[in-house]
């Protein structure tokens, strides 16, 4: 239900690993690179990981949630 999103993060290569990992239990493929970026594509939209731009520190958005579709429960675990 969304174009995409994108978030910050400080360690690209090990938030890779995480995300390749998580996104493999839903049958998506590892990252793909872009620059200082990694982008996954499933039939829902796009989700990537990027070191900020302006060269700061990542930093977590307070209350923000994102949640991904799984087909059941034990795909989510």
């Amino acid at each position: 239900m969304f174009s995409h999103v994108m978030l910050g993060v400080n360690d690209l290569e090990k938030s890779k690993a995480f995300y390749d990992a998580l996104f493999g239990t839903l049958g998506i493929a590892p990252g793909f690179a872009n620059k200082n970026r990694y982008f996954y594509r499933g039939a829902g939209g796009t989700f990537a990981i990027s070191t900020p731009i302006n060269g700061e520190p990542a930093c977590c958005g307070n209350g923000s949630t994102v949640g991904f579709t799984a087909q059941s429960p034990e795909q989510a675990d």
